[in-house]
């Protein structure tokens, strides 16, 4: 598979990736599939990071594969190769059937990992979204944790962990890629799907813009809520955040907290200020959101968290560890 035949779009969680994603995977030679989730386990075999908890030893695993990787003629370049072999088999057979030219990756976590994702896929096109850094927090804890913003930072800090990852590369230009806001892209679509397109190499087509009269895949993995519920991106929704912050004085305290431990250079290379994050704050008035709807989605989620809680009370986690381990027992044939 030729290399730049691969799309990254690189964004965090809530922050508009699976729109983009539908509003992308609409053109003619686009071809996507909901977080693949490829890459983020190469990234830990060993020779960059190590699995904290594996059923091996991954300590030794690690020191194994660094001896191993230095009898290879080329070093840490055969095993990218490697790497790259792997990876690239899955997505070209996976792009071919479809008929397209391109295939596009969206997974979150990979923003996590980038210094490892493009010295793997150098010559791949890149595709940044960014959005207020509010907005996302609101977004996390409304979606999956019923508006306890405390909750939500504790299970997982996804503003304090995204904005350096994504920050730091796009001050670094370590391959070239095309910033986009969520905010210009609902506001603008055409003229941002335009720009995308342009670094891509296609050429914009204005059906794009009203995604939903294309099909998509829908798996477990993305945002199968909100995108769902319209045809093309909408703007109702930009600085409900505000709204809800202003009615919570509790999350805004915490909100304020979050933003003052973020590095200022890495808010303005996502395209935000840190002396106007709270500006909207201004202009808003104080009402709550209301609980979003129950859903599949969210029941899950709400499910899988609770029993996460449930297992680290020791009684259960011991019941549970017994019946894992006698199904493994029974399935190891």
């Amino acid at each position: 598979m030729l290399h730049d035949k691969l799309i990254f779009v690189i964004g965090s969680p809530r922050s508009g990736s699976t729109l983009l994603q539908r509003l992308l995977g609409s053109h003619s030679q686009i071809f996507t599939h909901p977080e693949p989730h490829l890459l983020t386990p190469l990234a830990y075999l060993g020779y960059y990071d190590t699995v904290e908890k594996a059923p091996y030893d991954h300590v030794n695993a690690a020191l194994a594969l660094r001896e191993f990787a230095e009898e290879l003629p080329r070093g840490e370049a055969d095993y990218l190769d490697a790497l790259r072999a792997y990876a690239s088999t899955l997505y070209e057979r996976v792009l071919s059937p479809s008929g397209k030219a391109y295939f596009l990756d969206k997974t979150p976590a990979y923003a996590l990992v980038l210094p490892f994702v493009t010295k793997l896929y150098p010559q791949a096109k890149y595709v940044v979204l960014t959005r207020h850094p509010l907005a996302i927090m609101h977004s996390v804890a409304h979606s999956f944790f019923g508006g306890d913003y405390a909750a939500a930072e504790a299970a997982n800090p996804i503003v304090k962990r995204y904005v350096p990852a994504i920050g730091s590369f796009i001050l670094e230009q370590r391959v070239p890629h095309v910033l986009v806001r969520y905010e210009d892209v609902v506001q603008q679509p055409a003229r941002e799907l335009g720009r995308i397109c342009a670094h891509l190499g296609v050429p914009f087509e204005p059906s794009m813009v009203e995604y939903g009269a294309h099909e998509h895949i829908s798996k477990s993995y993305g945002d199968p809520m909100s995108v769902e519920r319209h045809q093309r991106p909408v703007t109702d929704s930009l600085e409900t955040w505000a709204q809800d912050l202003l009615a919570r004085p509790t999350a805004l305290a915490l909100a304020r907290q979050v933003i003052d431990g973020l590095d200022p250079t890495h808010l303005a290379a996502w395209g935000y200020a840190k002396e106007t994050l709270f500006a909207a704050l201004e202009r808003q008035q104080a009402v709550a959101t209301r609980r979003s709807p129950w859903n599949t989605y969210r029941f899950k989620r709400r499910l899988l968290l609770a029993l996460r809680k449930l297992v680290q009370r020791t009684p259960l986690a011991l019941a549970v560890r017994k019946v894992r381990y006698l199904c493994d027992l029974l399935l190891r044939a």
